[in-house]
């Protein structure tokens, strides 16, 4: 199994909707560190299990500097999130959303897909 790595950082800004009174129901922003993992039991014709350039263009190219909630069809929590950017690359299993220091979400892919 091969297994790739991309780290980023995306600078957003987003508001959740909640039942609850929270502060993060106010717009603000968070300097967002992703992980995207990738595995692959072949390598594609190019020797890869996901180009890192591809990734970033579709995550970070998206989202960097963006409003979290106009760019995205879903509340914005990290998790939710997490979950979006996994399905967004074929050979994704598993992403790490740090929303800020110690607050972190990961969605990983059952076995199934």
């Amino acid at each position: 199994m091969y297994h790739v790595i991309k780290k980023m950082e995306i600078a957003g800004c987003h508001q959740l909707t909640l039942p609850y009174s929270s502060k993060c129901t106010r717009p603000h922003g968070h300097n967002w560190t992703i992980t995207v993992y990738c595995k692959a039991k072949e390598l594609d014709s190019n020797g890869m299990v996901v180009d890192f350039s591809e990734i970033k263009r579709r995550i970070h190219g998206y989202l960097d500097h963006g409003n979290l909630n106009e760019l995205l069809p879903f509340n914005p929590t990290a998790e939710n999130l997490a979950k979006w950017i996994c399905d967004q690359i074929d050979t994704c299993w598993k992403v790490v959303v740090e929303e800020s220091a110690g607050n972190i979400a990961i969605y990983e892919q059952d076995e199934e897909g």
